[in-house]
């Protein structure tokens, strides 16, 4: 091939590395990938690095050893990430997006992707110490939440769903109460989805009582896994007791008044 100019091959680290967070990449690859000695890939990294500090664009981690590489982490500043959990919170008070039975209309948000990027890295940045193996969501809104959680771990993503499917084998099933309808509900997951022994951690857009939480968790523990964690991008401030003993909320739900058309929303911020 052709000889890579060192701005052509930083720019296309750069991508490479972005695309995949956390993923580790050994030089090797890149060395093959470019036709370029190790030490020459290490130098073109090194600038990368340094940018990306100085931009506070993330960070570039290498790791020594036979088995080590390079691999880039999300990183989200205190100061960035209040900006779009305030920016969340003034969207969903917005009047226009309370239903009936004080809901919110949350979907369009949930479903923007370059929001729940960020949503996704500050989800990682704030639990990454849990060190899960797999994220674990519930059809349907948490899904691109939980996905672009999943994204900024460099994790395989779990959809737990409301009633099993043949097409994913043999299923556990649990039967628990809505926090919101009050119905008796089912959830299943594949047996095979969630290795015995594996970490889980629960990503979701939305907790009132706990009960869907609850019932993730207890799934988990049917199949032979451990529930490590529980973020949500939404949680009620009543009630105060939740079904779940620790969780991680970024926005905090205050009040919804369907007559004032007013939305008590609050961030959790970082300085909180």
């Amino acid at each position: 091939m052709d000889k890579v100019r060192k701005m052509e091959r930083v720019a296309a680290l750069t991508k490479i590395m972005t695309d995949r967070p956390r993923h580790l990449f050994s030089l090797s690859q890149f060395s093959e990938l470019f036709g370029a000695a190790k030490s020459t890939i290490c130098e073109d990294i090194t600038t990368i690095k340094e940018t990306m500090g100085h931009f506070g664009l993330g960070i570039i981690e290498t790791v020594a050893g036979a088995a080590g590489g390079v691999r880039f982490i999300p990183k989200v500043s205190d100061t960035d990430t209040d900006t779009i959990l305030h920016e969340l919170a003034f969207r969903l008070a917005e009047p226009d997006r309370i239903i009936p039975g004080g809901f919110l209309y949350m979907s369009d948000l949930l479903f923007t992707p370059h929001l729940m990027v960020k949503v996704g890295e500050i989800f990682m940045q704030r639990l990454a110490h849990l060190e899960p193996n797999y994220i674990l969501t519930v059809e349907t809104k948490g899904i691109p939440l939980a996905f672009m959680t999943a994204r900024a771990f460099d994790l395989p993503l779990i959809t737990v769903r409301h009633g099993s499917k043949v097409t994913e084998g043999s299923a556990v099933s649990i039967n628990y109460v809505s926090g919101s309808s009050k119905r008796i509900q089912t959830m299943s997951l594949p047996k095979r989805a969630v290795p015995n022994g594996a970490k889980v951690l629960i990503i979701d857009d939305f907790m009132k009582a706990g009960a869907t939480a609850r019932g993730m968790v207890d799934l988990t523990n049917e199949v032979g896994a451990k529930v490590v964690g529980i973020g949500v991008l939404v949680a009620t401030a009543e009630p105060e007791l939740k079904l779940v003993a620790d969780y991680l909320s970024l926005l905090i739900l205050h009040d919804v008044d369907e007559h004032t058309k007013v939305t008590d929303i609050r961030p959790v911020l970082t300085s909180d």
